[in-house]
């Protein structure tokens, strides 16, 4: 009885502190304004996307202001240590990187596949892919998975600071592919003027060890009160319809939820 009391004494405290945290503070939110249609900013130069409007949702219902701090992606877990900003848009939530830091519940889940020229005959496979030029996001897991499975077979796995770096090259023809999320793809280049003659191709492209089977909020480890606020206001946004209404907004009936019964740790 003692344990259960002592139990229910420690959760009320996290989420105390939690709520405490949330009065009126301001948190700071790393984000690379890069990845549209998840994160840019509009043509008044204000962040926007399917993920900064969910993280404004959060932080509304929690009522904490959030102000974003741009980076590269790549560099967005080593501010985070540093505590240069209090947590991390969502990203894959995968055993290397849970090593490092820690992660909210899971946000989504969008799968990776490869874009390529239409007609092209690539598929995401180290035999189709030998002797071609792939790209990748720097520090995502779609390089690291390139870089594990393609690589030592003869791929030529080049990484870039952004995604809108790797769209222009590939409209350049400096690439013969790129391996990326394929909402990002399909939501955002593909539905550009440049995109129009590229495709996405083949299977869902994963590995249990190196992906996650959703996107999470990076926060760092033992930050019991960032992540109770964070796993607190996301549970009210799904359960009042906000999250679904913000992913219809941008994604319309695709179906980005998380199925497995499975939360982060």
């Amino acid at each position: 009885m003692m344990k259960k009391t002592l139990a229910a004494a420690v959760l009320a405290l996290t989420f105390g502190s939690a709520m405490a945290h949330a009065d009126g503070e301001t948190l700071r939110v790393a984000a690379d304004m890069g990845y549209p249609p998840f994160q840019y900013r509009d043509a008044s130069g204000t962040p926007t996307g399917f993920e900064i409007d969910i993280t404004n949702a959060i932080c509304d219902v929690m009522k904490v202001k959030c102000e974003y701090v741009v980076s590269s992606f790549d560099a967005e877990i080593p501010s985070l240590l540093a505590k240069k900003v209090d947590f991390i848009s969502p990203q894959g939530a995968t055993e290397k990187r849970r090593k490092v830091i820690d992660f909210s519940d899971f946000v989504f889940h969008i799968p990776t596949k490869l874009v390529v020229q239409k007609g092209s005959p690539l598929l995401p496979t180290p035999e189709s892919l030998q002797g071609k030029r792939i790209a990748v996001q720097q520090g995502s897991i779609q390089e690291m998975y390139a870089n594990t499975f393609w690589q030592p077979k003869g791929v030529d796995v080049v990484a870039y600071a952004d995604q809108d770096t790797i769209y222009q090259d590939l409209v350049a023809g400096r690439l013969d592919g790129a391996l990326s999320p394929a909402v990002a793809v399909t939501f955002g280049f593909l539905n550009k003027p440049e995109g129009k003659n590229f495709e996405l191709t083949g299977p869902e492209v994963r590995d249990d060890k190196i992906f996650s089977i959703g996107s999470s909020y990076g926060v760092r480890k033992d930050d019991l009160k960032i992540k109770a606020l964070l796993n607190d206001g996301l549970a009210k946004i799904k359960a009042d319809g906000t999250w679904e209404k913000i992913k219809v907004k941008y994604f319309g009936p695709l179906d980005m939820s998380v199925h497995q019964q499975e939360k982060a740790q």
